[in-house]
């Protein structure tokens, strides 16, 4: 068994209508347009299953879609959901030896925050349903207990390397899997992830509030090569001194031996609302079939951060998706989708 890069061919995308409007406290309005932006783009290359909260969510969506010009290539299914953020809600897919397909369906405590969590732990079951594929929940061997965790805290290479970061994992107020060590976690993603290796950053970025989610900070482009989000300006803020520790990380892993290029990806200038800082990243990108969607941030750093993704995946389109509205429900691009890999043993080329 073995956890795909995401660059590596999908039967799907997966996403949730947005509904909630606490997500975007006085700013829901736009976000179906955003959404049916990224539909839009990502119907052109794979099918997208959308999860509607009603059918009432699913009327509107389809026609926020067929405004956009979406008439194909996605189905609409109704499954309530508490919030949109498949990547954490959502199983993970895995392909097994044989090339089948089956859902790692770790379990969901919306980030150890929110008391109305029970629809979204349900999400992984439905999924299943739906799809017709196994699904796996993998459990502690140290209590019995299934484990905790969201597909924004893993980043892999589809080559049995995994990114994580401490501060997700260890740290005491992320209140995930208490008692579960570093070596504990390392054979978790071994038994349910098929993981020989294990990299831990330390922190994520300032204004994630899921304690550090690793698809903010560091991804994988292909094997053995890294994107980080990096801060250089020590007086710009607290990513700096993240950025650093990150980068050190990285390169006593394997890019001072070689082994790893890491290519620095820069942040926007700082997004807030409402005197609260969002996390902004554009290492929250989503790689699909022949393309990858970058969240972007009126600052002119888009330009920079698009050409050195589209040097790092030039087998792909690389498109921009505006996200200051969306980053408001402090998540984008990576953090709404979640990928079902398609099966078979054939493997898409590593860009």
């Amino acid at each position: 068994m073995i956890f795909p890069a995401e660059w590596e061919p999908h039967d799907a995308t997966w996403i949730a209508w947005p509904h909630h409007e606490p997500d975007w406290p006085g700013k829901l309005a736009p976000i179906p347009w955003v959404y049916a932006e990224i539909v839009r783009i990502l119907h052109q290359y794979e099918r997208v299953e959308i999860l509607c909260q009603s059918e009432t969510v699913r009327d509107d969506a389809r026609r926020a879609l067929e405004a956009h010009g979406v008439r194909q290539n996605v189905r609409l299914h109704v499954v309530p959901t508490d919030r949109v953020w498949l990547r954490d809600s959502g199983p993970t897919g895995v392909r097994d030896d044989d090339g089948s397909v089956s859902l790692v369906n770790w379990r969901f405590n919306a980030w150890a925050k929110y008391d109305n969590y029970e629809r979204d732990a349900q999400v992984g079951e439905a999924i299943a349903g739906i799809t017709g594929l196994p699904r796996i929940e993998p459990v502690r061997d140290d209590t019995g207990e299934r484990v905790v965790l969201e597909g924004g805290a893993i980043e892999t290479d589809g080559e049995g390397t995994l990114l994580v970061t401490e501060e997700c994992l260890l740290s005491p107020v992320q209140a995930r899997n208490p008692g579960l060590t570093r070596a504990g976690y390392e054979r978790v993603f071994h038994q349910a992830l098929g993981i020989r290796q294990t990299i831990w950053l330390g922190q994520g970025c300032v204004g994630d509030d899921t304690h550090g989610h690793i698809d903010d900070v560091a991804r994988f482009t292909a094997p053995g090569v890294i994107v980080l989000a990096y801060e250089p300006d020590p007086a710009d803020d607290e990513n700096h001194r993240r950025s650093v520790d990150n980068f050190d990380r990285l390169q006593l892993a394997g890019g001072e031996r070689g082994a790893l290029r890491v290519v620095k990806l820069p942040y926007p200038r700082a997004v807030e609302m409402n005197g609260e800082r969002l996390p902004a990243s554009y290492a929250n990108f989503y790689i699909a079939n022949g393309v990858v969607i970058v969240p972007t941030f009126n600052d002119r750093n888009d330009r920079i951060a698009l050409a050195t993704l589209a040097e790092l995946f030039p087998g792909r389109h690389v498109i921009g998706v505006h996200a200051v509205d969306l980053v408001w429900g402090l998540g984008t691009l990576h953090c709404l989708t979640q990928q079902q890999p398609a099966q078979g043993s054939a493997r898409a080329p590593q860009r």
